[in-house]
């Protein structure tokens, strides 16, 4: 396969100029990115309210929207991981890296966890 690499961006500098600018992308897709980071212990019903959530938001308004919570990152992304506190640190930290990668994106982005 052939990589194409984005010129303007130094190595672990700022990757803006590798991607569609913010302002462009946002009025294209009618909507700006946003998280809503629920917390709460388990069986609290994090997951139960970013469904509804969800639903109302696409089904009534159209929105772009995506719901993060340890169902769906349990068997994917963090499923190297266990139920340890470095674990747990772990996984707080890599969903937050993707929920930022979603609302740079322009999607809102619906996180549920047990946070620290």
């Amino acid at each position: 396969p052939r990589i194409i690499e984005c010129a303007e961006a130094e190595d672990g500098g700022d990757q803006a100029a590798c991607h569609l600018p913010k302002k462009q992308r946002y009025a294209a897709l009618g909507q700006k990115g946003a998280t809503l980071w629920m917390t709460g212990c388990s069986g609290a019903g994090k997951t139960t309210i970013a469904t509804a959530l969800e639903d109302v938001l696409v089904k009534q308004y159209g929105k772009h929207v995506y719901r993060l919570d340890g169902d769906n990152l349990r068997t994917g992304l963090n499923r190297d991981l266990t139920f340890t506190e470095s674990d747990r640190a772990e996984s707080v930290r890599r969903t937050g890296e993707l929920a930022t990668l979603f609302s740079d994106a322009g999607v809102i982005t619906l996180v549920g966890l047990i946070s620290p």
